[in-house]
């Protein structure tokens, strides 16, 4: 047995946990904590929101019994603490790399994981669907969804809130709020007041004594009622709030970190009738002072010591970055332009954005639909507003960008981050979609920059022409270049990297890498910067036709419906009959591993690329 870890040793499942006993809880989640940071300082993995739900989750897996009674989290990446706990604790170390565990919760991959989830918001829904199906079928288990603050700001979990409500199911709500400090109103009273509330005789009394009173005059039940409110209210201020009004029961807020409180509380709060919350306290990056202090940084930090913190500064300049510098600059340049972030402001590159510019900078929190149609309003008040949005992010706001934005052609500039397979967040992260959602709407524009000179010159165009633009870059690293960098980009011209007329290579953006370098030495083989994909460059695009014995399209997007797809849809339409490999993302998700892995197993990295030449008939030299 570990010395250091003497109890976590013990549980091998949440069967194991049980035997322990309350006092011994504490000391468990800090175990358990010392067990994350230990994982986490290898790098890449989210440490402060692990650390901080820890004391949640023991409380949580020492009242339920999963995998019978359904735990969710929202999102999956806190949820480190039910991984060790759920018998995954020796493979914590293989975590998010190719055949180890997922960085979030997934169910094929075990059968205490109650839902799949990478995106933030969707955890209300799901456990509502439980809860109904539970009672459909006559079953009894319960249905505990542990919501993050952040979460709760997106408009999926407040409409599905709604329906909770309305619907009246037993469920258990834990709000995770790590930001906010407990305040004055966590005290004697309050303390009085939750300890009545959870108790099961107190609110079957309650429904009881109504009852009884309405069988002698109903007016009388009805004043009691009012009588019983009001002095609700006094007592206890936090009973006036949003979720009272949408018909959930709130209790709280109480200490994230006192776990034998909260396994108190949970305990009684699920067996109540109805949909209760439970608001917690918490704070990222609990019991390591270094993260406490900064947990922005700590969220997913790079390798560091976990005893003293200490890390290595990366010096690479990465694409996000690049996108912040520009459009700062931008900024500077055209009063018009508004920045309009889901929730990414880090994540987009946008803290000095937002420190420059901050009445041109808005983060709706994770709600993506209201950034794009507030946009589509600034914009139709004469604003140039961008839209910093991941690609799988975007995902969520098809429908606003339709109908919102691109019917009226407005000018609204949609700056895609991590377009493209991003590696260790896999299936739910990957942004290999949007190259085909987006193609499919009328008068949008689309660009793929190879460098981060192109993509301030794709800004600057999309930023003086009329009409949507979406222009989409990579998860990861590029060259800097100076400011007041901004080249001349005719909108819809492609560019030849290299000549050669057997046959030619159409790719943009990260894939153009990989084609470049599968070219290199052949001499008969050109390669084409297909930087946009809406329009096509289809004058040369027939020109490459005409002469070319073959045409290879590589994308790192899906193989349906994406850029491939575009370029046969033109020759077609030029009734031009040239053979066409396409090479993308095959029609399955992806999996956890690098980029590069991804890539070489989909066939679109430079080997990939080099033997689809070789089966074309180009001589490729083995071994160069």
């Amino acid at each position: 047995m570990n010395e250091t870890t003497p109890l976590l040793d013990r549980v091998k499942s949440p069967r194991d946990l049980k035997r322990l006993s309350r006092e011994q809880l504490p000391q468990l989640s800090q175990e358990v904590r010392d067990e994350i940071v230990r994982v986490c300082s290898q790098g890449g993995l989210h440490l402060a929101s692990s650390l901080g739900a820890t004391d949640v989750i023991v409380a949580l897996h020492y009242v339920l019994n999963s995998p019978r009674d359904r735990i969710l989290f929202d999102v999956g990446h806190q949820a480190y603490a039910h991984k060790i706990l759920t018998g995954r604790r020796e493979q914590m170390p293989t975590i998010k790399k190719e055949g180890g565990l997922s960085g979030f919760t997934k169910v094929s991959e075990s059968e205490h994981d109650a839902i799949t989830v990478g995106h933030a918001s969707t955890s209300l829904a799901n456990a509502l669907g439980m809860a109904m199906a539970r009672d459909a079928l006559g079953q009894d288990y319960h249905v505990a969804a542990v919501i993050g603050d952040g979460s709760l700001t997106g408009g999926m979990a407040l409409a599905a809130l709604n329906t909770i409500g309305d619907m009246n199911r037993k469920m258990l709500i834990v709000l995770n709020d790590n930001e906010m400090s407990i305040s004055e109103n966590v005290g004697a009273i309050n303390k009085f007041m939750r300890g009545l509330q959870v108790q099961k005789w107190f609110q079957e009394g309650e429904g009881a004594g109504k009852k009884a009173v309405e069988t002698i005059s109903k007016p009388l039940a009805n004043f009691m009622s009012r009588a019983k409110n009001s002095t609700r209210h006094f007592f206890d201020p936090a009973s006036v709030n949003p979720f009272a009004a949408m018909g959930v029961r709130y209790v709280g807020p109480v200490d994230g970190h006192n776990v034998e409180e909260l396994v108190w509380l949970i305990e009684r709060l699920v067996d109540l009738d109805g949909p209760t919350i439970l608001h917690v306290v918490t704070r990222k990056g609990k019991g390591l002072p270094y993260a406490e202090a900064d947990p922005i940084y700590w969220h997913g930090p790079a390798k560091f010591d976990p005893d003293t913190g200490e890390f290595k500064p990366s010096s690479a300049y990465s694409w996000s970055a690049a996108f912040g510098d520009a459009v700062t600059e931008l900024a500077r340049q055209d009063p018009r332009t508004f920045v309009i972030t889901p929730a990414m402001r880090e994540g987009s590159g946008l803290v000095e954005y937002s420190r420059q510019h901050p009445n041109r900078y808005l983060d709706v929190g994770i709600a993506e639909e209201v950034a794009v149609t507030t946009a589509a309003g600034m914009a139709l008040q004469g604003l140039r507003p961008i839209v910093a949005i991941y690609s799988s992010f975007l995902q969520r706001a098809y429908d606003q960008v339709l109908h919102d934005v691109a019917i009226e052609h407005l000018n609204v500039t949609f700056a895609i981050d991590r377009a493209g397979i991003v590696g260790a967040d896999g299936a739910t992260h990957n942004g290999v979609f949007d190259l085909s959602f987006l193609r499919s709407i009328p008068g949008l524009h689309i660009g793929l920059p190879k460098d981060a000179a192109e993509l301030r010159g794709m800004l600057k165009w999309a930023q003086e022409h009329a009409g949507p633009y979406a222009i989409r870059y990579p998860r990861g690293n590029t060259e800097k270049v100076p400011d007041g960098t901004w080249p001349a980009i005719e909108w819809g011209r492609w560019e030849r990297l290299k000549e050669g007329d057997d046959v030619v290579i159409l790719a943009g953006g990260k894939a153009l890498e990989y084609a470049q370098k599968a070219a290199w030495n052949l001499p008969n083989v050109g390669v084409v910067n297909a930087r946009f994909v809406k329009p096509l460059d289809e004058s040369l695009l027939r020109e490459v036709a005409e002469k070319a014995r073959a045409i290879i399209t590589v994308e790192d997007n899906t193989v349906v419906g994406g850029f491939g797809s575009a370029v046969l849809e033109a020759l077609n339409r030029m009734n031009l009959d040239v053979p066409v490999r396409v090479l993308g993302i095959p029609d399955e998700f992806q999996d956890h591993a690098t980029v590069e892995s991804v890539h070489a197993r989909s066939g679109i990295d430079a080997a990939a690329i080099r033997t689809a030449l070789a089966e074309l008939g180009v001589d490729v030299p083995v071994g160069v």
